[in-house]
């Protein structure tokens, strides 16, 4: 079954570790202790002809020097978990048991994705491609008008504005972030 249009981006996988199949991943949640509860099934999208399963479900997780570690019922060895990598994990926002938060003002990834990037006085700077999450605080990928690719810190005194509807975020500057002038 294809995975919805509007899936989670929970993880990409990275590369195998030890001999039982556990891969370790990109987090893309805020939340991985309840994304990766054994049981959960996921969504894959992979590279075509790796022979990756269209659902992997967690049999095990574990943090491992800050890195996440995931073993799936369906890998049972390092040979399988090698051809998971580069595969994205996806969670249907309905079957997503969402975690409830005193904070409104969360956004997922594919909220931001696409939403163009203002300048306080409406100049279009270029278009949000992507959030990473970090352990301090979280950075918007802006690819610029010139092409030019750079992390925003995501934080209320730079990203002033989101304006999902409107299709925008505003992005207060301080000087050097940018470097405009550059090519």
């Amino acid at each position: 079954m294809p995975r919805s249009s509007n899936a989670l981006l929970v993880a990409r996988i990275g590369k195998p570790h030890g001999l039982r199949g556990e891969v370790t991943v990109q987090t893309h949640t805020d939340d991985p202790e309840a994304r990766y509860v054994p049981g959960t099934v996921f969504d894959t999208e992979a590279q075509p002809g790796t022979g990756v399963p269209r659902t992997l479900t967690v049999s095990t997780a574990r943090l491992h020097r800050q890195i996440w570690l995931l073993g799936f019922a369906e890998i049972p060895d390092r040979t399988g978990a090698e051809s998971l990598r580069g595969t994205q994990l996806f969670l249907d926002p309905d079957e997503a048991d969402e975690v409830e938060s005193d904070e409104d003002d969360g956004f997922y990834e594919h909220d931001l994705v696409g939403l163009a990037v203002q300048d306080p006085s409406g100049a279009v700077l270029g278009e949000v491609t992507g959030l990473v999450l970090g352990a301090v605080q979280d950075l918007l990928e802006v690819r610029l008008t010139n092409r030019r690719d750079v992390l925003v810190p995501f934080v209320e005194a730079i990203v002033t504005e989101i304006d999902i509807e409107a299709g925008h975020v505003v992005v207060d500057a301080p000087a050097g972030l940018f470097d405009l002038d550059e090519a």
